[in-house]
């Protein structure tokens, strides 16, 4: 027994094959989706803890002064001035291909980046724009930065709200769903 776990460890570790680096590929995906993404979830509340921002919904094309003169006006029709946004989390936005990290929220405020789900495939990350009560329920209506319009979603359906941005390292699931998987998924349907 010993030594067959010693012949293992000695394949994962030390062998410079083909199948030794595919087996370390797999264990560090089944390490990370069944041991690190659940114990992360566990710790920050919520069964989302870290996502991929597939969207270009929160991208500033240009910076924020030149984004926000595009957008003043909607934003000050909405009661949100320069200063104001200047105060929120992420207020030169977020691209995509990022990986936002998520908490279960305490509270939710205007200018918060909140993920929710919806009857599209993956949650939407959006910013809070407007905050109401509706039959003792708290309403958030939301925004994406790049989009023209917002949307309304209940509270109910808010998974997390962002805590931490790391910069493009989301290309790694998005590139891995247009290439791998998708490709898989129209051979086999």
């Amino acid at each position: 027994m010993k030594s067959a776990l010693r012949k293992i460890w000695n394949f994962i570790w030390y062998e410079d094959s083909l199948t030794s680096w595919l087996v370390n590929i797999l264990l560090a995906l089944l390490i990370v989706r069944f041991i690190i993404y659940p114990l992360l979830g566990f710790i920050l509340g919520t069964g989302y803890p870290l996502v991929a921002v597939v969207s270009s919904s929160m991208e500033h094309e240009a910076d924020f002064e030149n984004w926000w003169a595009v957008n003043r006006e909607w934003y000050l029709k909405n009661g949100i001035s320069e200063t104001q946004f200047k105060e929120f989390p992420y207020p030169n936005g977020f691209n995509k291909g990022d990986i936002m990290l998520l908490k279960k929220p305490t509270s939710i405020n205007v200018g918060d980046v909140i993920v929710y789900k919806t009857n599209y495939y993956a949650p939407i990350i959006h910013r809070v724009i407007k905050t109401y009560q509706k039959n003792n329920q708290n309403i958030y209506i939301t925004k994406g930065d790049h989009n023209p319009d917002k949307d309304p979603n209940e509270v109910s359906n808010v998974v997390g709200k962002a805590i931490f941005r790391i910069p493009w390292l989301g290309y790694v699931k998005i590139w891995a769903v247009e290439f791998v998987w998708n490709p898989v998924i129209r051979i086999f349907s």
